[in-house]
């Protein structure tokens, strides 16, 4: 506004903000309509009020509104915000249908980043306890401080004496009953059961871990528990939840059949678990994982690739499966421990990329004994292996080590071995037996599947009376395991760099959860039957 010409002759500063509305630009004195709107729109006061204090003009947004009348509702600020809030009750439903989401193995949260995940996290039962919540400040010092009694386990002086005088007493007897002291200690352990567990190793682990998207767990089929890396799942589940993880039984050939579906049940309730049997030319299993990548490629469409690391304890199989994958020999593989000394890159799809991890070690609770048969050493740099030949004996059964080594009884391991040299013509000067080369012969054999052994698998009682046989699956009995799984590996032909020429393989849009191999079987049986009909 600028200056008014009042009647009075005196000039005044106009209080009219904007000459835009006005007919005529020059001042008239006369504010407008939409100015005198526009001022009433500032007084926003609260209600009127008469002297008895009842409302008699409410004030504005909350004039009771007749149904069907047109009211306006007040304006916020939080319209606009980030922030929303929530009943108690519809918190409660989140954290439970998230809760149970999260702990799913085939289940995925998708863009979790838009979710308040944060809230399924309750504080209160992790925050910790506030000292002066518990004992004010100045209840402990000031002037107003309480001396607190000290707290002690007798009454009187006495007592105190005999106590300590009992407890004396029970502490000679313990120091007695000690035996002396001769000097003896054990021989510090080889350098050789150490590997596995170097800093180098787990260096290269977490570079895998870190680089993968999706973690393959190869486990062995004759001892999957053995395998398992306990501290590596839950390093996963704690510090990189949004990694997926998988399961994979190798060596399923070396166990009946049986065993392998007893294992996959018990194991797939917590992880998805596939059966596997790497070979270039006579593989199992490959069509089950080729489809499951694919659906994590699906799940990760907003990456351009996705990498796929495979990790376990060494000699399980982990560079076999990425030649099966690919169909050619692209990792150097040996039955031998530590023949993957570093990480290494392969593509398998035009959007999957593979990675292959030396073996590492992380149960450290295992003897010697429980190392060399699960393949983690090398046999030539054991010095004594015929100490260990007892461990083979107590896992293989009698029948089966006569069938492979003519032996007919023994009484110990040394005598089991001394009757092997004898047989196979082992022995060293003026006929002495050559245990240790045949120890690590009979190790040999044992890692290489030609010992039958496996443990069974948990809540299998059934299945074992059912299946009295012990032998390995034949080749038709392992056809109909495939058959039963919905395996098509023989049909999956892998080009490098090109995905889109994998047959059978379902076109999954917007996928959410990942199928087990048993739902995918159903799936495939069922639509064999509508073409059938």
């Amino acid at each position: 506004g600028g200056e008014q010409q009042c009647w009075s002759g005196k000039t005044k500063m106009g209080t009219s903000l904007s000459l835009k509305n006005r007919k005529s630009k020059e001042p008239t004195g006369i504010r407008d309509r939409a100015t005198i709107k526009r001022l009433n729109m500032y007084k926003t006061h609260g209600p009127k009020r008469n002297r008895d204090g009842k409302v008699v003009a409410p004030a504005e947004y909350q004039a009771p509104a007749a149904s069907g009348e047109r009211a306006r509702i007040e304006p916020n600020r939080k319209w606009f915000g980030n922030t929303r809030t929530l009943t108690q009750g519809a918190l409660q439903k989140f954290q439970a249908e998230m809760g149970k989401i999260q702990k799913s193995p085939y289940q995925v949260v998708m863009k979790a980043s838009k979710l308040p995940v944060g809230l399924l996290k309750e504080t209160a039962k992790t925050a910790n306890v506030h000292i002066l919540k518990t004992e004010s400040f100045s209840s402990v010092f000031g002037p107003k401080k309480l001396r607190k009694r000290a707290k002690l386990a007798t009454d009187s002086l006495t007592e105190m004496v005999s106590k300590l005088t009992e407890v004396t007493k029970k502490h000679d007897e313990k120091e007695d009953a000690k035996e002396p002291d001769t000097g003896e200690r054990d021989a510090p352990n080889d350098y050789i059961f150490k590997a596995g567990q170097s800093r180098r190793i787990h260096a290269e682990l977490f570079k895998v871990i870190d680089s993968s998207d999706v973690v393959i767990q190869v486990l062995d089929a004759r001892d999957p528990m053995g395998t398992r890396s306990q501290y590596l799942e839950n390093f996963l589940k704690t510090e990189k939840k949004h990694k997926h993880l998988v399961f994979i039984l190798n060596k399923c050939d070396l166990v009946p059949t049986w065993v392998t579906k007893g294992w996959i049940v018990h194991l797939s309730a917590s992880v998805p678990t596939l059966a596997f049997h790497a070979s270039i030319t006579k593989s199992f299993g490959k069509g089950a994982l080729i489809n499951l990548l694919r659906q994590f490629s699906k799940l990760h469409s907003d990456k351009k690739q996705i990498s796929v690391g495979f990790i376990g304890y060494p000699n399980v199989g982990k560079s076999s499966i990425i030649n099966t994958l690919k169909a050619k020999k692209c990792c150097n593989v040996a039955p031998l421990a530590g023949e993957t000394k570093v990480w290494q890159y392969v593509s398998l799809f035009r959007r999957v990329n593979l990675i292959d991890c030396p073996g590492i070690v992380s149960n450290r609770a295992d003897s010697n004994a429980d190392m060399i048969c699960k393949g983690v050493v090398r046999l030539e740099m054991v010095p004594n292996s015929a100490d260990y030949i007892e461990a083979i004996i107590d896992r293989v059964k009698p029948k089966y080590l006569t069938q492979a080594y003519k032996v007919e009884e023994w009484t110990s391991g040394d005598d089991f071995l001394a009757q092997v040299c004898k047989k196979t013509g082992k022995l060293l000067k003026k006929g002495e037996p050559d245990m240790n080369t045949v120890a690590k012969m009979i190790f040999n054999d044992f890692m290489r599947g030609r010992l039958p052994y496996f443990n069974v698998p948990p809540n299998s009682a059934k299945q074992q009376s059912d299946k009295q046989s012990e032998k390995l699956p034949t080749e038709a009995e392992l056809a109909e395991f495939i058959t039963s799984t919905g395996d098509n590996s023989d049909e999956m032909e892998v080009k490098e760099g090109d995905e889109d020429n994998v047959e059978n393989v379902e076109n999954v849009e917007n996928v959410e959860e990942i199928k087990s191999p048993e739902q995918q079987a159903k799936k495939r049986r069922k639509i064999a039957i509508e073409e059938g009909s």
